[in-house]
């Protein structure tokens, strides 16, 4: 799996509730929420669109940072 950053304009808790309820729906994907930095981390099969449409399917704004490479 390819390790994605992305931006997403998350300001509460409900908010990255909304981002996992979407990611969720994908299936099979597993991801960290950073809340204070507005960050999600996500290991995936997806290509970055697929993911890029999901996460914006919250309402928020979510750009894509980057591959983030395994430590």
């Amino acid at each position: 799996f390819q390790k994605h950053e992305f931006f997403v304009d998350m300001t509460c808790e409900g908010c990255s509730n909304a981002v996992t309820r979407v990611l969720h729906r994908l299936g099979g994907e597993s991801f960290d929420i950073d809340l204070p930095n507005k960050k999600v981390c996500i290991d995936s099969e997806h290509n970055v669109d697929t993911l890029l449409e999901t996460l914006k399917k919250t309402g928020k704004s979510a750009s894509y940072l980057g591959e983030k490479s395994a430590q």
